[in-house]
């Protein structure tokens, strides 16, 4: 029996004046998405929209989520959207889990024009928490600059959308399904992917899995205790570690993909992944490990609990990098890191006698000096790195890294980062979140601020606090010349360096869910002395901080007592 072509409908529509995606995609509550007529349908129109046409014709697009409620739903109507708009070819990972390390990968690997990733990263999930949509480009990396304009000049225009409504995929079926579309000449294309598959085979060709599996395995068997969070690397960990690699499956935690992860907000790091920290303090595990929702973040710890800073973790594996096959082979470029990450980076790299490149926040500025080859490693101190085998952070990849390290030198977590601290000095950092503030006030405060230290008396001042005394070297405006293309990104954060390579710096964060605007500080203080590197972080950074809240007079101005999360 033949059945007759799925119709293409076109629906009238109106525009929406907030659709400009930010630093990670769009991101907005829930209720949002699912709740305003056509909020979804526009966005995805805009999106689709701003590709040109003549490449977007029987193009290959990858879609996934990182399994937060609302997602399913979602992928619905981008497949019913992507087919009406000509896309030829749909891969869509199992049930719709994919990690956008795994969407960078397969958009490099089957030259996809791009990706479309459902996740809201570290925020919370379910009905009343947020949702958000990223688009990857051809690298396979976050959208640049102009795409996102581009799609925020659709948006606000946008007067109609294409659809085919009685399009109906099954996600949980692995393998092709093809659909006939009115006025289409060829039929359209859904590929139901392994999730795993091929982001394993991509690790496969980086790492020497047998030294990594002998860790784990051997007579002195590492013991690993990994927190997915029950975000989408549940089952990357429980394929990958467990059964690639031979941990014990008793070994991953919370490898469930849940629509809201269990309640708790996917975020790794100190506060949020408590259960890990506190099983790490008994002393049990040597190495412990926890991911964000869609599997780009992660936070190292090692045994007894001991903490890495994400700074220093990407110094530690910066200066390690012969110990990773494809290092080896392709070679190392140079480094690179966000204004606001420590400068822990910086010592190796001159060490290494390697080009450094500081950025703002957001990878995508990453992406063109590694297209370009001015880079093989990079970072954030927002628990984010990677390297050019894709163009995205990537936690697996970075826990895989640190138990190659482990087994080449053959020392624990903490003796790897102390005998790294003893020979390039300690960067003290943290980071101090003041979230959901009302955002017009937070833009004035960071008006007056920036008034007050690009002012020139302020480069001749001096802070005494207690017994330290600081002078101010340098301070501004962030601003970004990239090296490859010349676009120049402002206003990228506020710095203040100090003579001594103590460090501030202030920037309002673009990837809210719509709940008010955030302000991070960010604070650093470089240690030579090995005799001095087993002090508290906080009582050694306290001057820097008084100096920061004092200038920035901002518990006064917000009204807070203080700031909503410290890492």
């Amino acid at each position: 029996m033949e059945t007759s072509p799925i119709p293409v409908l076109t629906v009238q529509t109106a525009p929406f004046d907030d659709q400009r995606p930010g630093t990670s995609g769009l991101r907005r509550k829930t209720a949002v998405f699912e709740g305003k007529k056509n909020y979804l349908q526009n966005y995805i129109q805009s999106l689709l929209s701003s590709i040109d046409l003549r490449d977007r014709q029987g193009c290959t697009m990858v879609v996934g989520s990182d399994g937060r409620y609302f997602s399913r739903a979602a992928i619905e109507v981008i497949v019913q959207m992507a087919a009406a708009n000509g896309i030829g070819r749909l891969v869509i990972g199992h049930n719709g889990l994919l990690s956008t390390p795994a969407v960078s990968c397969i958009i490099r690997k089957i030259k996809a024009i791009g990706g479309i990733i459902l996740t809201a990263s570290h925020s919370p999930g379910g009905p009343v928490g947020d949702f958000g949509i990223k688009f990857n480009v051809a690298n396979g990396g976050p959208s640049p600059d102009t795409v996102m304009e581009k799609i925020s000049q659709v948006s606000r225009t946008l007067e109609e959308y294409a659809i085919c409504p009685d399009l109906r995929i099954d996600l949980s079926r692995l393998g092709r399904q093809e659909f006939d579309l009115e006025n289409k000449f060829k039929p359209f294309r859904v590929e139901i992917i392994d999730s795993v598959e091929v982001y394993l085979q991509m690790l496969r060709n980086i790492f020497d899995f047998s030294a990594i599996k002998s860790l784990l395995t051997g007579p002195d068997q590492l013991k690993l205790h990994i927190d997915a969070m029950n975000g989408v690397m549940g089952p990357y960990v429980r394929r990958i570690l467990c059964d690639e690699l031979g941990a014990p499956a008793n070994s991953a935690v919370n490898c469930v993909p849940l629509e809201d992860f269990g309640g708790q907000p996917p975020e790794p790091n100190l506060t949020y992944a408590s259960s890990l920290v506190d099983a790490m303090k008994g002393g049990d595990f040597g190495f412990g490990a926890a991911f964000d929702a869609d599997g780009d973040r992660y936070m190292i710890l090692g045994e007894n609990g001991f903490f890495v800073n994400p700074s220093d973790s990407l110094a530690v594996m910066a200066a390690n990098l012969a110990a990773i096959p494809y290092f080896r082979q392709q070679g190392v470029k140079g480094f690179a890191r966000s204004m606001a990450t420590s400068t822990a980076l910086d010592r190796v790299a001159k060490a290494m006698k390697l080009a450094l490149y500081e950025t703002p926040a957001g990878w995508r500025y990453f992406g063109n000096l590694m297209d370009s080859g001015r880079c093989s490693l990079c970072g954030e101190e927002s628990f984010g790195t990677g390297s050019d085998h894709i163009r995205e952070k990537d936690g697996l990849w970075s826990v895989l890294m640190w138990l190659s390290i482990m087994a080449a030198r053959k020392q624990t977590v903490e003796q790897i980062v102390r005998e790294h601290w003893a020979k390039f000095g300690r960067h003290y950092f943290c980071r101090f979140d003041y979230e959901a503030l009302d955002p017009r006030v937070a833009f004035y405060l960071m008006r007056d601020l920036e008034a007050i230290i690009i002012d020139k008396a302020f480069m001749s001042q001096r802070f005494s606090v207690g017994d330290h005394v600081y002078s101010v070297e340098k301070s501004e405006n962030f601003e970004y010349v990239d090296p490859v293309d010349g676009t120049v990104a402002r206003n990228q954060g506020l710095r203040i360096i100090f003579s001594d390579a103590a460090r501030l710096v202030f920037r309002m964060s673009g990837s809210g869910g719509g709940m008010g605007t955030t302000i991070r500080i960010y604070a650093e203080s470089f240690e030579r002395d090995p005799e001095r590197h087993n002090r508290e972080t906080q009582v050694v950074l306290g001057p820097l901080i008084a100096i920061a809240l004092k200038i920035s007079n901002i518990h006064e101005r917000t009204g807070r007592r203080g700031p909503n999360i410290i890492t």
